[in-house]
């Protein structure tokens, strides 16, 4: 059985690489707290197609 716990696994995409209709994404899988953060993450992070820090969110 899979543990039960407050952290669970995130896909955070590219925002400004996804508006920009170039091929390809970039994506990171981090974890993150439920209890702690229970709305969606958004965090800076590099993008190597762009070759910027870009704002990376949380999808579904």
């Amino acid at each position: 059985m899979a543990k039960k716990g407050s952290r669970i696994q995130v896909i955070l995409e590219c925002t400004e690489h996804k508006d920009s209709g170039m091929p390809g994404t970039s994506r990171y899988i981090t974890t993150k707290s439920r209890k702690n953060t229970p709305d969606r993450m958004e965090l800076k992070k590099y993008n190597p197609i762009l070759k910027k820090m870009t704002i990376h969110r949380e999808i579904k």
